[in-house]
């Protein structure tokens, strides 16, 4: 009895990959016969599990049923989930927060203990940097990702950096998390060009604009382009300035929302970036402690003399 029952935990383990398993694949897997695997099939859909038979040669899917059945995890990917439940109960999703202590709760009462220990040492020894930004609604993002998913248009209520409110029509296209923020890119249908929206400051009206068909995106590389939209876009300054180093090193100095780095040659590189004032820029750069040469805006080589003065005033 004890052999079947292990059987039918690693045939369950099987399934829930869900992809589609010949009864023979199953069987060389489980190291029995194919009349085996259909009797033991058979138990788990006694026991409320949806197994499926997929058309054409004999084979098993496991489908989605209308209770939640056990999970099968591997070490690695219960601590994974660990993990993942306890950095949403501090994150940018209003709503989860209680949900994943008590999905958290559940989960660490069936650790074994030498799981429990490496999710609690990750825990202790990881100190969180929080972040000014608004949480989203999870019903929200939930709504938008619908609507990319079935190329439904979007209409809902936009306030942008400076305060101003507009109405917006856009065909969604995706969602990006920078890490504290989530934003929506999509094809603005008044403007008549690709943008990006802060999710935080959209409120979705009901029910959805019609359903078109997908454009296509506005770069191959979406992390690339969103790096750039919100790294310099929304400022009123953007600067291009020459660092002296190699571009992995600059970028290991910054987050994408920062600004974004390309190769000039071997050691030298071309970093745009904004900001709001102009010492936030000049601060922020020299604080990476590497050679730089401002090529543009004209305010900002004029800001860095000035300060350059003051700094050596102050030195002496």
């Amino acid at each position: 009895m004890l052999e079947t029952s292990a059987r039918l935990l690693r045939l369950l383990s099987l399934l829930q990959t869900h992809r589609d398993w010949s009864g023979a694949e199953l069987a060389e897997r489980l190291g029995v016969t194919t009349r085996t695997v259909r009797r033991d099939v058979d138990r788990l859909r006694e026991l409320g599990y949806p197994v499926h038979a997929t058309p054409g040669a004999p084979g098993y899917r496991l489908g989605a049923g209308s209770d939640l059945p056990p999970l099968l995890l591997d070490d690695d990917e219960a601590v994974a989930v660990a993990v993942g439940l306890r950095t949403a109960a501090g994150g940018t999703v209003a709503g989860i927060e209680e949900t994943s202590v008590r999905a958290l709760a559940k989960l660490e009462r069936v650790l074994p203990a030498r799981l429990r220990q490496r999710v609690h040492a990750l825990q202790s020894m990881t100190v969180p940097m929080t972040g000014a930004a608004a949480p989203v609604d999870a019903a929200v993002l939930t709504a938008i990702a619908a609507a990319c998913r079935d190329h439904e248009g979007l209409r809902f209520d936009y306030r942008s950096h400076d305060g101003r409110d507009s109405l917006r029509s856009a065909e969604p296209h995706r969602l990006v998390n920078s890490g504290r923020r989530w934003y929506l890119v999509g094809w603005d249908v008044d403007r008549r060009g690709w943008r990006t929206y802060r999710v935080d400051r959209l409120r979705l009206r009901t029910p959805n604009g019609p359903r078109f068909v997908p454009r296509d995106p506005p770069d191959d590389d979406l992390a690339a382009y969103m790096s750039r939209a919100i790294s310099s876009a929304p400022y009123r300054y953007r600067a291009r300035v020459v660092m002296h180093a190699p571009a992995e090193v600059v970028t290991g100095h910054m987050p994408p929302t920062m600004g974004t780095v390309e190769p000039i040659d071997d050691r030298t590189c071309l970093l745009l970036c904004g900001a709001n004032t102009l010492d936030e820029i000049v601060v922020w750069i020299a604080l990476m402690d590497i050679g730089f040469e401002v090529r543009d805006p004209p305010e900002l080589v004029e800001r860095v003399g000035v300060l350059a003065d003051r700094l050596r005033a102050a030195s002496r």
